[in-house]
């Protein structure tokens, strides 16, 4: 099936980015533009992360990454941000069948223990339940903040020089990124922010150095098949020269 998907899309496979992180942005205006409730649009936005993730599948990306919840998400009013809490649960427990089914392995980044105990509990439960699974990694960045991510490596560094496990000299861009909560995976390749915002809200900010970046004017529940496998025709479209000139 996941051959055939890939042919019929109309993609490169020499060419299919790797890891492709999401900033999900557009729920609240979503609802706002239909006068419902602001969890309304987080309901339906759940709903765009199903196509999201079983699309990727399908046509072979090896890693992607959500923007799920940011560290500034817990200003926003405790009503919400309790709904929010309950989608995920319900979102973990309902799809971890189908992640099972199709070899997707569940990650997460973030300050996971910010979170409330029963949805660390149904977490750590998918966690276990996915950590085997190879065909894809699905990495959901909880209660992340790109900056606080980074000052954290700092300090495991600077705990590490202090023990004397390695010298400051021994730091490098390389040495420095295994500090980080995505040690083991590639940088993503492509970040695609909906809601037309041209920014990168504190997400990822090591690891984008050299991503491509594509914002498109769609709310994230708006944002459908069609429009991602465009995107994704867009990226291997696009020369990517790393510094360099054009061969």
């Amino acid at each position: 099936m996941k051959s055939e998907v890939a042919e019929n899309s109309g993609l490169d496979p020499s060419k299919r980015p790797c890891h492709v992180a999401v900033i999900m942005d557009g729920n609240g205006r979503w609802a706002k533009k239909r006068l419902l409730n602001r969890v309304k649009g987080h309901e339906r936005g759940v709903e765009t992360v199903r196509m999201v993730v079983r699309t990727s599948r399908e046509l072979g990306i090896r890693h992607l990454t959500l923007y799920a919840f940011s560290t500034e998400n817990w200003q926003r009013p405790k009503s919400e941000i309790s709904a929010l809490m309950t989608l995920l649960r319900r979102f973990l427990v309902s799809e971890t069948p189908e992640m099972q089914e199709n070899g997707i392995r569940l990650n997460t980044i973030g300050e996971i223990d910010r979170l409330p105990g029963e949805v660390r509990q149904t977490l750590d439960q998918t966690l276990e339940a996915t950590r085997e699974n190879e065909d894809m990694c699905l990495t959901l960045a909880l209660s992340y903040g790109g900056r606080a991510e980074i000052a954290g490596a700092v300090r495991a560094a600077a705990a590490a020089v202090k023990e004397g496990k390695i010298e400051p000299g021994d730091i490098t861009e390389k040495s420095f990124s295994k500090y980080l909560y995505t040690a083991d995976m590639p940088d993503p390749e492509l970040l695609i922010r909906t809601s037309g915002e041209f920014r990168i809200s504190n997400f990822m900010l090591w690891q984008l150095a050299y991503t491509e970046i594509f914002v498109t004017p769609t709310l994230w529940p708006d944002f459908t098949r069609e429009e991602y496998i465009d995107i994704l025709k867009n990226f291997q479209d696009r020369e990517r020269r790393f510094g360099r000139i054009s061969s």
